[in-house]
């Protein structure tokens, strides 16, 4: 399934995409038990959202809604940095035995087509696209083995960065949860329905400047999800943005940022496209 939150007519709403454009309203169907998509990230939620899909026609158009974070309000955002050799490289930061993680904020993020907003403290707005995981099955201590059980599904995300905030200390919060700078969507994919590899590529005013593939992360997705149930419970709902490849904006020669009017993508094979626009505060 692809799964939506969305807004219409100032009614927040959620469903599954449907063909090309259309959506099927499960906010309207199982709303009761399940009052948001976070509610219903859960192996049984699923279930329950396929078996109301099944059959069913598109009640709207994906045209008609505006698209919210897929998750607007998870219990948390952890952020993997330094996730691929090839940024690691370029940012001239040492090995490490553990993965680099800081956390952002639910208000930091906002869904396909709004705008990222670069606030007016800074002009060193940076991309970062990366593969988002969504916690279904929740847990404590999970065994790298069994970790692909927790996962509910997969998202495309834009880890927008201030970068002389990121810079002010030795810790990265400051620069990565800047209101509306996290791109999460379009959309959502069902666990089953992710392929054995995903393809990252971010492109910025149409230009390619980032690309990789999933396996060559420095930590995998099951290592991530180890180590951070060791130190917290995940729980449904919960996002995890695995970290950024190289190309980053201010490791360019001359630095690249994002400005006013720029459009910034981040596709993921299997997955679909984020499309943001950046805008001023």
């Amino acid at each position: 399934m692809k799964l939506i939150t969305y807004n219409k007519s100032g009614a927040a709403g959620y469903g599954a995409v449907i063909g090309e454009d259309g959506v099927v309203d499960l906010s309207a169907r199982v709303g009761s038990k399940y009052p948001d998509l976070k509610s219903a990230m859960a192996p049984e939620g699923l279930a329950d959202l396929a078996a109301a899909v099944e059959g069913q026609a598109a009640d709207l158009a994906l045209g008609d809604v505006t698209l919210d974070a897929v998750i607007p309000r998870p219990d948390k955002i952890i952020c993997v940095g330094l996730n691929y050799e090839s940024h690691r490289k370029e940012t001239g930061r040492d090995k490490s035995a553990n993965p680099t993680l800081f956390a952002r904020f639910a208000n930091s993020q906002m869904g396909h087509g709004a705008p990222i907003i670069r606030p007016h403290v800074s002009d060193k707005l940076d991309y970062e696209g990366e593969i988002a995981v969504i916690i279904g099955k929740p847990g404590r201590y999970i065994k790298e083995a069994d970790a692909m059980d927790h996962v509910a599904g997969y998202s495309c995300y834009n880890d927008a960065t201030l970068r002389d905030w990121q810079r002010h200390t030795s810790q990265f919060l400051p620069g990565k949860t800047f209101v509306a700078t996290g791109g999460f969507g379009p959309w959502m994919i069902t666990a089953d329905e992710a392929p054995e590899t995903f393809e990252l590529t971010t492109r910025l005013n149409g230009e390619v400047m980032q690309n990789a593939t999933s396996d060559m992360m420095i930590f995998s997705i099951p290592e991530i999800i180890a180590y951070c149930s060791s130190f917290t419970e995940l729980v449904p709902g919960d996002v995890i943005a695995t970290g950024t490849p190289g190309g980053v904006g201010f490791k360019r020669e001359p630095a690249v940022f994002m400005k006013p009017g720029d459009s910034v993508e981040v596709e993921i094979s299997g997955i679909g496209t984020l499309v943001n626009p950046i805008e001023d505060e």
